[in-house]
């Protein structure tokens, strides 16, 4: 018999907080309960989606009672929970958005910590990916365990903002924005390297909050919030992902994170792999799940696009006194936009997906990179 990768499903009744721990651990115990996932003394982040400064109420970030439910599940296995996550951007306020989403309030009723991610670390990724060196979270590497706790949305430009999309805020502050636009002009490459960094960081354990969702045009104000009624949970986000998709009608061609995962062999995307325990998943489906409104990972006119990414992205050079023209950069380049003209490289900026391939294979050390014009501007004033 296939061991299968097992998914969770339970129905929740609201956010009171006895019920949410009731519902949570109920969850848990379904994947052989928290002490499976979480040893005594272990140093355990809880990774929620803190996107902005709203209320719990507002269904744009996790909600505090679940976030609790689960620091005490963990503090209850004698290990010690912190919560940490990094909001969208350097202008926005992490102390602002914490006492916003109620997580300050939650952090101080249970007496842990509360971590504004700052400082990153770089990792190179194992798995031959596109991206071969990320900037993540110190907090996120060094914490023992990690429990990811995203919030059930849709999604503008990834059509849903789940488990593996939910890593995505171990990037730190304005980093986030340049690889929206790094990786943007495709969000082929940026489901890649949402894939990568998560299996770089590999959550222990994955539980989603989707006791309230987002319908329609996720994941901030624009959408609508849907009274779905139920929390999922299981050990592969990738799976935890297509058994979501599925409830909603949702196939997983639609999600560029599921058909990234299946090219590359990252988790299970197979239904008939999966064990869903709990909920039976026809009990629970949604048939009238508003889609979002796609829209380009890097949005606006072609002029604005252009604009943006050549003033907001790094871009790589080439040093002219030290290339060879030896056309390394040129077979390792996924997008094919390096030639050789007139004896030097020139570069189809508008098509480059700043993967930054040509770095890595030049023999030379003859590519650079060159810091677009606003992001100095962005340095100067940080």
């Amino acid at each position: 018999m296939i061991n299968k990768t097992q998914v969770a499903i339970v129905k929740a009744g609201s956010y009171n907080d006895d019920q949410v721990y009731k519902d949570i651990k109920s969850t848990v115990d379904l994947l052989g309960g928290i002490n499976r996932f979480v040893k005594k003394g272990n140093k355990v982040l809880l990774k929620p989606n803190l996107l902005s400064a709203k209320p719990p109420e507002a269904g744009i970030t996790t909600h505090p009672a679940v976030i609790k439910a689960v620091a005490k599940l963990v503090i209850e296995a004698g290990a010690i929970p912190f919560i940490g996550d990094s909001p969208g951007g350097r202008a926005i306020n992490f102390e602002k958005v914490a006492a916003a989403t109620g997580m300050k309030q939650a952090a101080d009723e249970l007496g842990i910590e509360l971590v504004d991610f700052k400082d990153s670390v770089e990792l190179s990724a194992t798995n031959g990916g596109i991206f071969k060196k990320l900037n993540i979270a110190k907090e996120a590497i060094d914490a023992d365990v990690i429990i990811n706790l995203p919030k059930l949305k849709t999604h503008v430009q990834m059509f849903l903002t789940l488990g593996v999309k939910n890593m995505f805020g171990c990037i730190i502050g304005l980093q986030k924005a340049q690889w929206h636009f790094k990786a943007g002009v495709d969000r082929k490459y940026f489901a890649a390297m949402l894939l990568e960094l998560y299996s770089l960081l590999k959550p222990s354990l994955t539980i989603v909050d989707g006791i309230v969702a987002m319908e329609g045009d996720g994941p901030g104000s624009a959408g609508k919030l849907r009274s779905l009624g139920l929390v999922f949970a299981g050990s592969d986000a990738v799976a935890l992902d297509t058994v979501i998709c599925n409830a909603l009608g949702v196939k997983n061609e639609e999600l560029p994170i599921l058909v990234a995962a299946k090219e590359k062999g990252i988790g299970i995307t197979e239904m008939e792999k999966i064990d869903v325990l709990g909920e039976r998943l026809k009990d629970v489906s949604i048939h009238d799940f508003i889609r979002p409104k796609m829209i380009d990972v890097m949005f606006g006119p072609n002029l604005l696009k252009k604009f943006l990414m050549n003033n907001i992205t790094s871009k790589p050079i080439e040093d002219r006194k030290m290339c060879t023209l030896c056309s390394k950069c040129i077979e390792a380049c996924p997008t094919d936009i390096i030639s050789i003209q007139n004896k030097r490289l020139e570069f189809n900026y508008n098509k480059c997906i700043r993967c930054f391939c040509c770095l890595e294979v030049c023999p030379e050390g003859a590519m650079q990179v060159k810091q677009g014009a606003l992001l100095k501007v962005f340095g100067y004033f940080s």
